[in-house]
């Protein structure tokens, strides 16, 4: 009788074990048939449903082919209240000579919530534009703490003084920076080294309405390449330190020539102290502005960034510096049209300047885009510099003409190895797939994770928000600073960092791009280390006063104001 109970009792507990078994080999036949939870792309589309930024542009094309149709517009992150999230500025065309619109129209300042998303501000802040919009410049032109705004049209440009109670004034007639024409980009920097912010724009084509050429072959119309106008001169303006401003183009020798400039960056080129200027010009030779202590010479021929190899002048577009080589010395990067190549200028240790775009494998890659909108920017936070380029050609028929060359086009995504640079746009999300009539680029850290996102103004269309996914595997470290003796925004100053035997610099150059303007904040990559030994700042001229900082915190934003001897 015990006997039988034993097996009585094995085979329920047999039959139980199987039942258990093939319950659990079903559960793993269905967790098999659904996949893997997919990582989130390297940089993630944030539809407008989800950020609340519902702004178009309008460019208001025409059968007349406005040659000003087809360029806007730019971009901007600025933390315009000072809450420590930053805020985003588009710009729109609008009202001028050959553009009435039927509906108003208007740039558009949104709020940052710091949840994720965005509210409409424009009309409030009074940043609603006063002509056809290009591009933006923020930056604290009167040392109160607070970003102001400086806008550029055509046939004149807007400044905008920041209150400090969520508005701005349009302050353009008492400073004296109308610059009428059409001028694109524009830089804040410290071009004499007396501690406040001048203002440099970047003169195009002496455009109007009454002067409209047509271009292309009957009857296929395209839009005029600024061969068939004459340029403008670039403008400088000095800053008087009491709300004005003096305009010191011609005695400074920046607009003692036209130029047909498109992009600028400001960045001490030769190490001496004192702020240069490159300045990419389409079909022109580009300048390279060495401050030669408060007046520019033009070393762009010198040097060998106004040409080609073949000592041909090219489209330039897009323009910005940095150390990609971590040598000590300020390189550069230009992008042109479709098949002249985009250009990787290495620093030869003063003015002279190598192109290794084609080794680099960009040169070869570049051939059929036509660079907007760029940046160095350390986009994994691995502690290396890598690059990105909007493409999009300024011709909407452009297809029509060259069978091979899109209007629209996708971007580029170079990753800086520290030995070479590998194209990983394929690798980086869907929307490096698609094809976008891109214009300005602007670089920030929207959510404050310290993975540096992209704002992307589209002709004719929404802007993209790409929030960075790819940087948040490592480690970081991001810095504010705030220039006492110093500019304000501290333009020029040059960081380094110490992490055990890693050792990297950045300097904040001044704008950079193409028609926009980026967060100011610098986010020091450290890959997987958890520790920074020290950072140093060595602060601008005329200050230049070197501080150290040893054991600072990881992971979060510091604010470092000179000096107080101490992170905030």
């Amino acid at each position: 009788m015990l006997v039988g109970s034993w097996y009585r009792s094995r085979r329920r507990f047999l039959r139980g074990l199987l039942r258990t078994a093939a319950a659990a080999a079903a559960a793993l036949a269905v967790w098999a048939a659904f996949p893997a939870p997919q990582a989130p792309p390297a940089f993630e589309e944030i539809a407008p449903e989800k950020s609340g930024i519902r702004w178009r542009h309008v460019a208001g094309l025409s059968k007349e082919m406005y040659v000003p149709e087809t360029i806007g517009a730019g971009c901007a992150f600025l933390d315009y209240d000072g809450d420590g999230w930053i805020d985003i500025y588009l710009v729109n065309s609008g009202k001028c000579d050959f553009y009435d619109p039927p509906q108003p129209l208007r740039n558009a300042l949104y709020r940052n919530n710091g949840d994720g998303t965005f509210t409409d501000v424009t009309e409030r802040a009074g940043v609603t534009g006063t002509a056809y919009g290009m591009g933006a410049a923020a930056g604290d032109y009167d040392g109160d703490g607070r970003p102001d705004l400086y806008v550029t049209q055509y046939p004149s440009n807007v400044l905008y003084h920041n209150n400090g109670d969520g508005t701005f004034t349009d302050v353009t007639e008492k400073a004296g920076v109308a610059a009428p024409g059409w001028t694109t980009s524009a830089v804040w920097f410290d071009y004499n080294n007396d501690g406040r912010l001048d203002l440099f724009a970047c003169g195009f084509l002496d455009f109007n309405k009454n002067n409209n050429i047509y271009c292309g072959t009957p009857p296929l119309r395209a839009y005029c390449m600024p061969t068939a106008y004459k340029g403008l001169p670039n403008r400088l303006f000095r800053n008087n330190g009491d709300g004005t401003f003096t305009d010191v183009s011609r005695e400074s020798g920046v607009g003692r020539e036209p130029a047909k400039a498109w992009g600028v960056v400001a960045a001490d080129i030769n190490n001496d102290g004192w702020m240069d200027l490159f300045v990419s010009n389409d079909k022109v030779v580009n300048f390279l502005f060495m401050n030669r202590k408060g007046t520019f010479e033009d070393m762009g021929a010198l040097s060998g960034v106004a040409y080609n190899a073949m000592g041909v002048v090219r489209s330039g577009m897009c323009v910005d510096a940095a150390d990609f080589d971590q040598d000590g010395w300020i390189d550069l990067f230009l992008t042109n049209v479709d098949h002249e190549m985009f250009s990787l200028y290495r620093n030869q240790k003063g003015e002279m300047f190598d192109d290794l775009a084609m080794p680099a494998g960009i040169g070869a890659a570049s051939v059929p885009f036509s660079g907007m909108g760029c940046r160095f920017f350390d986009y994994d936070n691995d502690g290396e510099l890598d690059l990105i380029i909007c493409n999009a050609h300024p011709d909407t028929v452009v297809q029509q003409r060259i069978p091979d060359v899109t209007y629209a086009q996708r971007m580029l995504l170079f990753r800086n190895t520290g030995t070479g640079w590998k194209n990983v746009s394929a690798q980086s999300g869907p929307v490096f797939s698609r094809e976008i009539a891109s214009r300005g680029l602007a670089l920030g850290d929207y959510d404050n994770d310290g993975a540096v996102d992209m704002l992307i103004s589209v002709s004719e269309d929404l802007p993209l928000l790409l929030r960075n996914h790819a940087a948040r595997q490592n480690h970081w470290l991001g810095v504010r600073l705030v220039g006492r003796k110093a500019n304000p925004d501290a333009v020029g100053a040059k960081i380094t960092y110490r992490s055990g035997d890693f050792q990297r610099h950045r300097w904040l150059v001044g704008a950079g791009g193409f028609l926009s303007s980026h967060d100011l904040r610098i986010v020091l990559g450290l890959g997987q280390r958890t520790k920074v030994d020290w950072i140093e700042v060595k602060w601008p001229q005329p200050s230049d006063r070197v501080e150290r900082f040893a054991d600072p915190p990881i992971d979060r934003y510091i604010t470092i104001v000179e000096g107080e001897g101490k992170w905030r």
